[in-house]
């Protein structure tokens, strides 16, 4: 076994001792955050590893178990799946910290439960993040949707539990019906699932076929949220923000979409999309989640069920430039798995800073919070722009990209669905900044005792939103970092 295979198999694993600290130290809860925390910081530092050891260039697999002919669990890096593993494992020390401000905050039951359950939905992420094959992340995919189940149903209430079932029914019901049939319609077709560049379909399936084949795994990636498909997300909500945070913000949503990104450009190529076609009809449909989903997000008053909405429209973004099949947009879908990340984690935890300051939830009680709440508003307005797309914050390169992407193919009426969509984004999200800024609440004394929330609710997100503007200034040399995945230019 070699040494990039080892710290393969430790960035996998490393979480899962997360698990053991959190059960045998769940009477010393400080010794068990602590261990908790040493845990996701060794997994960020085993893939940082990794991109040291390898550069995200492919290397060849490491298979642990046969199970089928060809059908191998098994291990490998690529760029896609390096970078995710990234700013998974990076942002789970934020997460973790603010989960620990959060909970201990709100006073929240069963803590060490809570961060067991967080561990294995991580080390299930990394599992995703180095498959080599879709059979190995169908399987580390199913773990995430049932480890994330406690997760959102953690609150134990009637109204938690049925956001739980809605979440755990749809996310398993796509799987089962739409993406297994999927895999083994594809290794009935090929004989392997293995992730290739150029992809694996190529001259073994009729054109006529290919929608329908694109159709299941794209509805059956049901973490995508893919409209009508979507529901899951915004029923989630009810879960502590935490949750929302890392795993409907960065690993399940971005397990979805960096699924779909993957499977556009190892199982299908590119080329074999843009020559036959078969992902028009996907095109169309992202950009109707992009703006269905705008528009939902500005009806909501509740803060998290917002925010919720503007997830369903960002991910179809990367629904979107999988679909257009062309380099540019590629990349631009790549790069936007991160900034979308680090801008929406920001604006979670903001929320959730909110409501352990105030107990507030719905924007309209908002009013006035940003003269008492300067810090977690004003890191609301730096993680907005950057969902927005306006420079200088990282969301602009990505999505300037998928503008370039557009014109490449020749769907004009695509920029102008972009162009809505980022008008819409400035509707649903600045007015919760000039609200909590310019307006005032009219309670008096009440809003001026409120004070920020407690300094863990807030640095992770501050932390979060400068990465923002970093990540203007250096989208470059993730652009370079993603190259390798379309033949090595744009």
């Amino acid at each position: 076994m070699t040494g990039v295979s080892m710290t393969i198999i430790l960035s996998i694993l490393m979480p899962l001792l997360g698990i053991f600290g959190n059960i045998f130290l769940r009477q010393h809860k400080n010794l068990r955050d602590t261990f908790t925390f040493l845990v996701s910081v060794l997994t960020f530092s085993s893939v940082f590893l990794v991109f040291l050891l390898t550069g995200g260039v492919q290397q060849e697999e490491l298979s642990i178990l046969t199970v089928l002919p060809n059908l191998d669990i098994a291990f490998k890096v690529e760029p896609i799946g390096l970078l995710f593993a990234l700013v998974a494992s990076g942002l789970w020390m934020l997460t973790h910290l603010y989960g620990v401000g959060y909970m201990r905050g709100t006073n929240e039951d069963r803590q060490s439960q809570f961060f067991a359950f967080f561990c294995v939905a991580i080390f299930a992420v990394m599992g995703i993040c180095f498959a080599a094959n879709m059979f190995t992340l169908f399987i580390f995919y199913e773990i995430l949707t049932l480890s994330t189940y406690p997760l959102v149903a953690h609150k134990g209430d009637t109204k938690s539990v049925s956001g739980a079932r809605v979440y755990l029914g749809i996310l398993l019901g796509t799987s089962i019906v739409f993406l297994l049939t999927a895999l083994i319609w594809t290794y009935v077709l090929v004989g392997h699932l293995d992730f290739m560049p150029g992809g694996i379909l190529n001259g073994k399936i009729e054109y006529g076929l290919l929608p329908l084949l694109l159709g299941l795994y794209a509805f059956g990636i049901g973490k995508a949220a893919l409209m009508p498909l979507h529901r899951w997300l915004p029923a989630a909500m009810v879960a502590p923000t935490p949750v929302s945070a890392l795993l409907h913000a960065v690993a399940v949503v971005k397990a979805g979409v960096f699924t779909i990104l993957k499977v556009g450009v190892y199982i299908f190529g590119l080329d074999f999309l843009a020559e036959s076609g078969a992902s028009q009809w996907l095109i169309w449909l992202a950009a109707i989640s992009i703006i269905l989903a705008s528009i939902f997000a500005l009806m909501q008053d509740n803060l998290k069920k917002r925010l919720a909405y503007s997830t369903v429209s960002q991910l179809s973004y990367i629904t979107l430039a999988m679909a257009l099949a062309t380099p540019m947009a590629a990349v631009g879908g790549g790069m936007h798995i991160a900034m979308h990340a680090f801008g929406k984690i920001a604006l979670f935890m903001c929320a959730g800073a909110i409501y352990v300051a105030t107990k507030k939830t719905e924007i309209s009680d908002m009013s006035g919070l940003g003269k008492t709440m300067p810090i977690t508003f004003t890191i609301f307005a730096i993680a907005s722009f950057s969902i927005i797309g306006l420079p200088p914050f990282g969301g602009s390169w990505s999505k300037f990209l998928l503008f370039m992407g557009a014109i490449e193919t020749e769907y004009f009426v695509i920029i102008l669905v972009l162009m809505i969509s980022s008008l819409l984004n400035v509707a649903y999200l600045l007015p919760i900044v000039g609200r909590g800024f310019f307006i005032s609440s009219g309670e008096g004394k009440e809003v001026n005792s409120i004070k920020e929330a407690p300094l863990l609710c807030w640095l992770p997100a501050a932390i979060a939103a400068i990465a923002c503007i970093l990540l203007f200034f250096y989208a470059g040399l993730i652009q370079d970092f993603l190259l390798p995945i379309v033949g090595g230019s744009l």
